[in-house]
């Protein structure tokens, strides 16, 4: 590829991982094994991470003499931090699960396996929350985290106000104060 292709390609897999991060429902990755290069890239899109013990994590392209290009530079840093992102990239550092989960690669660690079946009990979770609440946590806190405080607080104010006036909010509420809302279970 000639630089104009070089940047075409990575502008294409730009908006196929903002397809993910900022779609209709909110994605939950099940990672299963070698999480490396772009298959990390695409991951770190994901709004919820659920990694099997035997996963691991590796950003190669700097012994190959490339660089991410699918949003890793962007969205990886706000994982893990531009230090960690660097050592892995500069070094071929590879992460194991439960170093992986302990710097914010996953949210959750589950035996070989497990993945699958924590992944749906997550999405059949989040499927019941209000539509509006999830657009709202996929699709606003990144922007107001992204902000500066002014505009992140009155973003804030403006979707909790949204969220707070859907017909549905308003029904779960009612539910609640009735006493008739489902107890919340800590897991």
């Amino acid at each position: 590829r000639d630089i104009a292709q070089g940047i075409a390609h990575s502008r294409s897999w730009h908006r196929a991982f903002e397809r993910i991060e900022f779609g209709k429902a909110p994605v939950v990755a099940v990672l299963h094994g070698a999480v490396v290069g772009g298959g990390l890239e695409i991951a770190a899109a994901c709004h919820i991470r659920v990694a099997e013990a035997f996963a691991y994590y590796a950003l190669p392209e700097g012994s190959r003499g490339i660089f991410v290009g699918g949003g890793g530079a962007v969205r990886l840093p706000h994982l893990i931090g531009t230090a960690r992102m660097m050592d892995m990239m500069l070094t071929g550092r590879i992460y194991g699960a439960d170093e992986g989960q302990a710097i914010g690669l996953s949210h959750y660690l589950v035996p070989a396996g497990a993945g699958l079946a924590k992944g749906i009990e997550l999405a059949k979770k989040i499927a019941g929350n209000a539509p509006m609440t999830n657009f709202a946590v996929t699709h606003v806190l990144p922007r107001i985290a992204a902000a500066d405080p002014a505009a992140g607080y009155l973003t804030e104010s403006l979707i909790s106000a949204v969220a707070q006036g859907d017909d549905e909010a308003k029904a779960r509420l009612k539910a609640f104060l009735e006493k008739r809302a489902p107890k919340t279970v800590r897991q």
